[in-house]
């Protein structure tokens, strides 16, 4: 394919009319021309080997198969010595970046610093995926470092990782130039974040940026299935201490004029599907479609340069509430790697959904509530485990209202007293009337308690 676009960009730039008018004469000079740009080939038209689909359900089919057969042997056999291959079919290879340097760049609210919740989300996010033996896990950074194989990477490669990137930026060039690519000069706004990235710093973005280069060629370099890349998103001009008013998740993926775009958004979907199950998706303008194509993303594969499916999650807005409350951010933060993860699953095994053994598509439930809850100031993984309760029984949020209108924040409102009564009258409580009292706690248990497990 690369020979052929190379030819094709050839014959383009010096012209198909030369070699029909005076066909015998320049035949020579074209072979030669393909010839010269085969030899410059890696400054025009770079190797692109992207993840189809195929790939990635081979990759979690074979290995399941090996299990399957492996498991038949071993119950039909009495001790008898099995010969069996040992060569193990790939695992889907799985890289997991929390968005940011370990100490620099991200938004922040109050306390909060994007960089750290994303390593939060993704320590829990890797956690549930090592899990499961379909897949290898692999991440970027902790909260202090660099994981040491990126380190070392980033410090022995750097000069191939910008050489690298120029040939990409140059490749997309060309073909933009000779018709065979597009660019997208409009589109959804910068990223808040980055934009204050630019603004606060004036060196530090370009090496950001070719680490960022950098974790896409290491990918590509150790044949990464997906990549992940986790974010949490900001609005202009709010205060420090003053929240926005946007809330909701986006996830952006590739331009579809990449080769990685197809398999990218077709994960994604799966993911999308899930998370919107109790999250709202952004009322950003641009972003509210909840998949958002972009060409110039450096995490997604900006220039066609990502071979694997690779996406970038905006979790949601930094200062919502789940997040901004220390009580409430963890259970946030693992329900949402929760779902990212049943989302991967989903995509491998689409027939599957809740299970016996997954009782839940949220780690909110099952939960044991202790005390009624008769304060409309409580706040907390109680609330939040309500709200999750109600959404998952269809009454939250409450009729003509949206999850924007009315997220799980783990704090009691309008939206929470309101489907309360809706789920007392559906089940006939009569007594509590808009409070979790004693008969509506009961309720609560015995549809959503931990007896069910």
């Amino acid at each position: 394919m690369r020979y052929y676009l190379a030819t094709l960009l050839v014959l383009t730039l010096f012209g198909v009319p030369a070699v029909t008018t005076h066909f015998g004469a320049q035949i020579k000079e074209i072979s030669s021309l393909v010839g010269e740009a085969g030899s410059q080939l890696a400054a025009v038209i770079l190797s692109h080997n992207p993840k189809t689909i195929s790939d990635l359900q081979a990759h979690y089919d074979q290995f399941s198969t090996l299990n399957a057969t492996s498991s038949a042997i071993n119950s039909s056999t009495t001790g008898a010595t099995v010969s069996m291959s040992t060569s193990v079919p790939p695992k889907v290879r799985i890289l997991i970046v929390p968005g940011h340097e370990p100490s620099f760049g991200g938004a922040e609210f109050k306390d909060l610093k994007e960089r750290d919740m994303t390593v939060e989300l993704a320590n829990d996010l890797s956690s549930y995926l090592k899990t499961d033996a379909h897949y290898e896990v692999f991440q970027t950074r902790d909260a202090k470092n660099w994981n040491q194989d990126f380190a070392d990477y980033f410090k022995n490669n750097w000069n191939d990782i910008i050489a690298w990137q120029r040939a990409s930026l140059n490749e997309t060039r060309e073909l933009i130039k000779v018709g065979l690519s597009v660019s997208h000069s409009a589109g959804v706004p910068t990223k808040p974040s980055l934009k204050k990235i630019i603004i606060r710093h004036n060196v530090a973005p370009r090496d950001v940026a070719y680490r960022l280069y950098g974790i896409t060629k290491w990918a590509n370099d150790n044949n990464i299935d997906i990549t992940i890349h986790i974010h949490f998103n900001d609005e202009i001009n709010h205060g420090q201490n003053i929240p926005g008013k946007n809330s909701g998740f986006a996830i952006y993926v590739p331009d579809g004029q990449y080769g990685n775009s197809t398999t990218t958004k077709a994960v994604a979907m799966s993911v999308f599907k899930k998370l919107s199950e109790y999250n709202p998706v952004s009322d950003l303008p641009g972003e509210s479609t909840g998949i958002v194509n972009e060409q110039n993303l450096i995490a997604i594969g900006a220039d066609n340069t990502a071979n694997s499916a690779s996406m970038l999650i905006e979790y949601g807005y930094i200062y919502e509430p789940q997040f901004a409350d220390p009580t409430t951010r963890s259970l946030a933060l693992k329900d949402l790697a929760y779902q990212t993860y049943l989302g991967l699953e989903d995509f491998f095994n689409p027939s599957v959904g809740i299970t016996l053994s997954r009782s839940y598509d949220t780690v909110a439930l099952p939960y044991s509530w202790t005390k009624p809850i008769l304060n409309a100031k409580t706040k907390g993984p109680d609330i939040f485990a309500l709200q999750t309760a109600l959404s998952f029984d269809g009454e939250y949020p409450p009729a003509g209202l949206t999850k924007n209108d009315c997220p799980r924040t783990g704090a009691i409102g309008a939206c929470t007293e309101k489907a309360i009564k809706d789920f007392q009258n559906k089940y006939g409580v009569k007594k509590d009337n808009g409070i979790v009292g004693t008969k509506t706690l009961q309720l609560l248990n015995q549809n959503f308690g931990l007896q069910m497990i």
